[in-house]
């Protein structure tokens, strides 16, 4: 079930699970940032985006039914998975000048615009224009990620552009998908979100960041893209629908007469 108020996104404060959820988040994206230094932004959103995946997995073995073809669709992304990780080649990302780094850093600014005007709208595009400016936010949080040049000072790191690019985009990113998934379908949203951040990243990564695919491998590391985010969309699609399963009833204990 989906619908409420932004204003609803204050309850949240209560919810310490969620905040688990957050640092927990917190932890894989830093573990993708040091992956990003070395590894290209098509394999690393790819795996990003299937993380719906593992969740979909875990839900399955603590005893929610996924069906056959939600079963196709993570053994579809995991083999894209695997065809991405041998088709990479891995190499730093060309350095971005200054320029483009306060660039990334003002895109958090539209995504809030798009934010803004769609929260005011209960029409049908809603929904997909904030998972849009979802996927883009976290577009632009890879693509700080992986150009990011570690200073040697503290203090530098701290005025660094692509540091308060990563931040504030992805605070307002989580913000966006939060209040798409309340306006449509986690499905629909989902997908979006996911093919808008992966595949935008991806093709930058490719033209203008020197994201390499390893010489041969061309054919295995379109197929790998185009299963990767098929499967997470699957995924999410069918984790959504999957039931928690039903424990067998127990007979009726038989009266004790008194």
């Amino acid at each position: 079930m989906y619908g409420g108020r932004c204003l609803d996104l204050v309850g949240l404060r209560r919810q310490y699970v969620y905040f688990a959820g957050l640092a927990v988040d917190v932890l894989g994206f830093l573990c993708a940032a040091a992956a990003l230094h070395r590894l290209p932004l098509f394999l690393v959103q790819s795996m990003l985006a299937f993380s719906v995946g593992v969740t979909a997995t875990i839900a399955a073995f603590l005893g929610t039914r996924l069906v056959p073809a939600g079963w196709v669709a993570l053994a579809a992304g995991s083999a894209g998975l695997v065809l991405l990780g041998v088709s990479a080649d891995p190499s730093p990302a060309r350095a971005l000048p200054p320029g483009w780094r306060w660039i990334l850093l003002g895109v958090a600014v539209p995504v809030a615009m798009i934010a803004w005007y769609a929260r005011r709208h209960s029409r049908s595009w809603a929904a997909p224009v904030l998972a849009f400016g979802a996927g883009l936010g976290f577009c632009v949080v890879g693509i700080s990620a992986r150009t990011l040049a570690v200073p040697d000072s503290p203090l530098r790191l701290i005025l660094e552009p692509s540091v308060w690019a990563i931040v504030l985009n992805g605070l307002t990113a989580a913000v966006v998908f939060a209040m798409a998934l309340q306006k449509g379908g986690p499905t629909a949203v989902n997908a979006i979100m996911f093919t808008t951040q992966t595949a935008v990243s991806s093709l930058i990564g490719v033209a203008y960041l020197d994201d390499r695919v390893r010489l041969g491998f061309g054919t295995a590391a379109v197929a790998g893209f185009v299963l990767a985010i098929a499967g997470a969309v699957g995924a999410a699609h069918y984790a959504s629908h999957a039931r928690p399963q039903r424990l067998p009833s127990l007979p009726p204990r038989p009266r004790v007469p008194v």
